[in-house]
């Protein structure tokens, strides 16, 4: 009898699941719905999981926990390289700065139901409530009908770096207060920007507010690291 050279979407999740603990059949079937992964089917409608696949799979899963991608940039990233090395090279380097300032755009027209946003980022469906209680993300819609967007996906898929080490939502409020700050003297800064009555201040605004961020980002990182020094600093 020849040897099985693929697997079943349960063996899958076992082969996967130490390097990616938080990985469920749903979020699998979820990045299929979606078409980053393409698994073949038997004749009776069961995924045939090849080592090319597994290895997409794990790409694909590594862009969302180290880089905070979202899918769509995800499967930008994924049709480029699969256009070959005359187009990669390019595409590449106009989409590298996104990746250098730390931080992925999110993406437009992102609706998601909890359920959704649960299995995407992989964070619990009531540690999502928790962090909406604390103002961290915000669902939208009416009552009936509500959705989380794709600056609560970024969201999620950093805070959930903080789990691993026992951080509750109520601990991330202080990044809250300190955005809130941060925005108001941002604010100020740009306001005679807009004020005038160039057509193009809003385009300046913008750009400001690019470098402004970024800038602040660096200067965090740089205090960050002097009053950690002590614990960073090989003995």
């Amino acid at each position: 009898m020849a040897t099985r050279n693929y697997q079943s979407i349960g063996e899958l999740l076992v082969s996967v699941k130490t390097e990616f603990p938080d990985i469920t059949i749903s979020k699998i079937r979820f990045l299929e719905s979606e078409g980053l992964i393409e698994p073949e089917r038997t004749p009776s409608g069961y995924r045939k999981f090849y080592d090319k696949d597994v290895a997409r799979l794990k790409h694909i899963l590594r862009l969302q926990r180290d880089e905070y991608l979202p899918l769509k940039v995800i499967k930008d990233r994924l049709l480029t390289q699969e256009a070959g090395p005359g187009t990669m090279a390019g595409d590449r380097a106009a989409a590298e700065p996104e990746v250098d300032d730390g931080l992925a755009e999110p993406p437009t027209g992102l609706q998601m139901s909890i359920e959704e946003m649960s299995t995407a980022t992989g964070v619990d469906k009531e540690r999502i409530k928790e962090l909406e209680s604390f103002g961290l993300i915000s669902s939208h819609g009416p009552d009936s009908a509500k959705y989380y967007n794709g600056d609560d996906y970024i969201v999620l898929s950093i805070v959930k770096d903080f789990f691993k080490y026992g951080v509750e939502p109520r601990h991330l409020t202080m990044y809250r207060h300190f955005a809130d700050r941060e925005a108001t003297f941002f604010e100020s800064i740009i306001m005679p920007q807009l004020r005038q009555r160039n057509p193009d201040a809003r385009k300046l605004a913008a750009g400001s507010l690019g470098e402004l961020s970024r800038a602040s980002r660096k200067l965090k990182q740089a205090l960050l690291r002097n009053n950690l020094r002590q614990y960073l600093t090989a003995p």
